[in-house]
């Protein structure tokens, strides 16, 4: 009777390790995916983290699925060279339809060992602004107009060519702009070289802003395929060959491929969320607002520690922004005129001053022509409305309390009325504030008579009958 169950239970413990020798061969592709996310310090750790465990797992390759605007390029250098050094193959995919490839995403793409777009999504405007994004006019490019304005009224209002320079008019930083444009037009040939990709199209996508899209892309060969989705992409890749920078070449096995998506850590999620252009600045005003309060209401409490805290994580998410100083020191020239409103009382002109300071620092702080890396509008308005109300109601505060009379010392007793306590004639005792006092009065003043306080000396007052 024992026998059948042996073999039954022995069947059944063949079919459990056939099922899972079955599972193990199956390939597996790693995915990451950042949609609609700026290029920062915690995407790069995340793309770093991702090759690193793919490469453990044992993964056949890395899918990033991008959609990106563009970035910081210290990150975005960091980034292609953990791609190009990556032991595995990793493959950029532009999706869904509706993403795009902008700046950053050019260098990530053209790295990769493959890549691929969806429908109807774009590559391309690489250019570099000011280094990490900045944009505007600095103050050397508007003096550099100033002084081409003064030579046009000198030489009649005759145009001077944009490409003649004035001596000495320029100064370094259109030196510094166009040596950062050689210098990432060199990094994306040699990029765009090794990977056997287009090296014209991502020179010019770097110096014309040129972009095109999925079709255009794969007709001037900057990518591999066009896919629908991960399964085409997937079916489109099994069998290419990639070569990796050790030397050794794979062919890519995707058949029956397990997917399998790498998410954010629960710490990358809170370091991306409070790196929000708009999170650090309600962070950092929050964290004024406390060492304010602390610094106006002595004592160590939880404004101050609550204060430090939010300045200490909004200083550490700004460091992963491009921080222009200026709009810095402006906010805080306005907290300053804010906190001096209050002590000296210049009757609304420091706080004028500090509305304009705070509201222009606050549209300088983020130096990035990037929606998604400039604060809006719909918070700045309410937190420089709201600062400029705590501060007139303050003020309105301290106007109330110097306009009413003292009613302590002697300024608090002259003009009080009260009730002789007794006999006045020409020394005796009134009740003032529901207190007994000695007094004294030219006149003579009954017990129980209401008077008035005119003069105080020492303890003594001097009172007249009302």
């Amino acid at each position: 009777m024992k026998k059948p169950f042996f073999y039954i239970a022995f069947f059944f413990l063949l079919l459990s390790c056939f099922s899972l020798a079955i599972v193990s061969a199956e390939p597996t592709v790693n995915v990451v995916t950042i949609e609609d996310q700026v290029i920062n310090p915690i995407i790069e750790e995340y793309i770093k983290h991702s090759i690193d465990m793919s490469y453990a797992s044992g993964a056949a390759c890395l899918v990033i699925t991008l959609d990106t605007p563009g970035g910081l390029l210290t990150s975005t250098r960091t980034i292609v060279k953990h791609i190009m050094n990556a032991p595995l193959p990793v493959i950029t995919y532009i999706a869904p339809s509706g993403s795009r490839a902008g700046s950053a995403g050019v260098f990530i793409t053209l790295a990769s060992h493959l890549s691929a777009m969806a429908p109807s999504t774009n590559i391309g405007a690489a250019h570099p602004i000011n280094l990490d994004g900045g944009g505007g006019k600095n103050i050397n490019d508007i003096a550099y107009e100033l002084v081409r304005m003064i030579e046009r009224k000198r030489t009649g209002n005759k145009e001077i060519p944009a490409d003649e320079a004035l001596p000495d008019e320029r100064g370094s930083e259109p030196i510094l702009s166009e040596k950062i444009l050689n210098d990432t037009v060199a990094w994306v040939k040699a990029i765009a070289k090794e990977r056997n990709k287009n090296i014209e199209w991502a020179e010019d996508a770097v110096r014309e802003s040129i972009s095109h899209t999925e079709k255009e892309a794969l007709e001037n060969n900057v990518i591999d395929c066009i896919a629908q989705d991960l399964d085409e992409l997937l079916m489109k890749l099994n069998g290419r060959t990639v070569e990796l920078n050790n030397g050794t070449i794979n062919e890519l096995d995707l058949t029956h491929a397990r997917v399998t998506y790498i998410p954010l850590s629960t710490r990358q999620k809170i370091l991306l969320a409070i790196s929000h252009p708009n999170i650090a600045y309600i962070l950092m005003m929050l964290g004024f607002y406390g060492l304010l309060f602390e610094i106006t209401h002595p004592g160590i409490g939880f404004p101050g520690i609550a204060g430090a805290m939010c300045l200490i994580i909004a200083f550490f998410a700004l460091s992963t922004l491009p921080i222009n100083y200026a709009g810095l020191l402006l906010i805080i020239l306005g907290i300053i005129l804010f906190i001096a409103e209050v002590k000296v009382v210049s009757y609304g002109l420091l706080t004028l001053g500090g509305i304009v300071s705070m509201f222009l620092g606050s549209l300088m702080l983020i130096d990035s022509s990037y929606t998604l890396m400039r604060i809006s509008l719909d918070v700045i308005l309410p937190m420089v409305v709201a600062t400029a109300g705590i501060t007139i109601f303050l003020i309105s505060v301290v106007l109330k309390a110097h306009s009413k009379r003292s009613i302590a010392g002697k300024e608090g007793l002259i003009g009080a009325l009260g009730v002789a306590d007794s006999d006045i004639d020409p020394l005796g005792t009134v009740v003032i504030h529901g207190e007994i006092w000695k007094a004294d009065s030219e006149k003579t003043i009954r017990k129980g008579e209401q008077i008035r306080v005119v003069n105080v000396e020492r303890l003594k007052l001097t009172v007249v009958k009302v």
